[in-house]
């Protein structure tokens, strides 16, 4: 398979009967994956999305608009579909794979066996409170320290700070600046899951994605605050490995 940079495979595996289209949260990448495929079932091979601004593509210029991100990824997309996958997304991450299965429906494209939406609200349910992308950078530095998800070693070191805010804001304004449209609910199964130790999402937001759904929708808390996935991180690739295995 021709190379991506929107794709990254941390450990190809041409005989998987199954890929996991993974989608990380605000102000990450690819790297967020890079260690799943060790503890995946050797049916699923792992394909995490590198969104431009980060890694590789640090000098490209983050997308700011949902839908101009959801076209391009499905057009990058397109090559990788060609066998059953499934989808996976954290916090924004989340919200991208949602409506970029909602594009694949919109174009009669593959639709995933599968949607996992982590530590995020449903998208029918507004943000609480105002944007924050647009903070003076004092106040957006304290937002950035109150989601607990940006190493210290970011936050502490001044330079590396400096280069990290234009992609945190404009991952902030991508997800604050969303525009959610009614469609009819989405004919794939739905797995909704969020931290035990997380106050936002709460549950009853979370709970909010089985309005999304048509098929069989499932709500799980684990361990953990809003960054579960890597508190709970064994736990959760089961999960998802229960699922895929079954597909």
């Amino acid at each position: 398979m021709a190379k991506s940079q929107w794709v990254t495979i941390p450990q190809p595996n041409p005989k998987a009967a199954v890929r996991l289209v993974c989608v990380p949260y605000v102000g990450t990448g690819a790297e967020v994956f890079r260690r799943w495929p060790n503890s995946l079932h050797t049916a699923i091979e792992i394909c995490a999305i590198q969104l431009p601004g980060r890694g590789a593509r640090i000098r490209e210029a983050p997308f700011t608009s949902m839908p101009e991100l959801i076209e391009a990824l499905a057009v990058a997309l397109g090559p990788f579909l060609d066998r059953p996958f499934a989808i996976f997304g954290h916090d924004l991450g989340a919200l991208i794979g949602f409506e970029l299965t909602r594009r694949l429906r919109k174009n009669s494209e593959p639709q995933p066996k599968h949607l996992f939406v982590g530590g995020r609200r449903a998208p029918q349910t507004p943000i609480n409170g105002p944007p924050r992308y647009n903070l003076p950078e004092p106040e957006f530095i304290a937002a950035l320290r109150e989601m607990n998800g940006i190493p210290e070693e970011v936050l502490e070191h001044p330079e590396l700070l400096q280069l990290m805010l234009p992609l945190f804001r404009a991952d902030f304004e991508l997800d604050e600046s969303y525009v959610y449209r009614s469609e009819p609910p989405l004919d794939v199964p739905i797995s909704a899951w969020c931290g035990l130790q997380d106050e936002d999402p709460t549950p009853a937001e979370v709970e909010g994605w089985r309005e999304q759904t048509a098929a069989r929708f499932n709500l799980r808390m684990f361990p953990g605050d809003h960054f579960f996935l890597h508190a709970a991180q064994e736990t959760l690739i089961n999960e998802i490995t229960r699922e895929l295995i079954a597909i």
